[in-house]
């Protein structure tokens, strides 16, 4: 699949029953971190929340045996410092809680960062712009 460049979030979302229409809930964070903002109009794509079968079998080889980091080196996020680490760096949390540490950030500041380090359970985000 295919993913646009103007993709602003990706999250999981139930769709509900409300009288004569059908919702999807955004979550407060992807509003909160700067991702999208309430009152603008969006596109959404759909997509199955089931996985894809078919008749091949993933190779042992190639099959990641736990979920890949959410973001990539080089990709840009705007983030919301939610705490301070041990080193006293900022800590946002992203997609599936997935942590990307900024050095020299404060907590409540809301940054664009780039990401410099992707482990599998953290990135390192520098900062490239403040107060967003």
């Amino acid at each position: 699949m295919e993913i646009s460049e103007q993709l602003l979030c990706l999250f999981s979302a139930e769709v509900t029953a409300e009288d004569d229409r059908y919702v999807v809930e955004v979550p407060r964070r992807e509003v909160d971190t700067g991702s999208i903002e309430a009152g603008e109009t969006y596109r959404i794509a759909v997509i199955s929340g089931e996985e894809e079968s078919t008749d091949e079998q993933p190779s042992t080889d190639t099959a990641p045996s736990e979920p890949q980091p959410p973001v990539e080196t080089g990709e840009i996020r705007y983030v919301e410092i939610e705490d301070i680490g041990k080193q006293g760096d900022g800590i946002a949390r992203v997609e599936r809680g997935y942590v990307i540490i900024v050095p020299g950030a404060e907590i409540n500041d809301r940054v664009k960062v780039e990401i410099s380090e992707v482990k599998s359970n953290f990135a390192v985000g520098e900062i490239i712009e403040e107060d967003i």
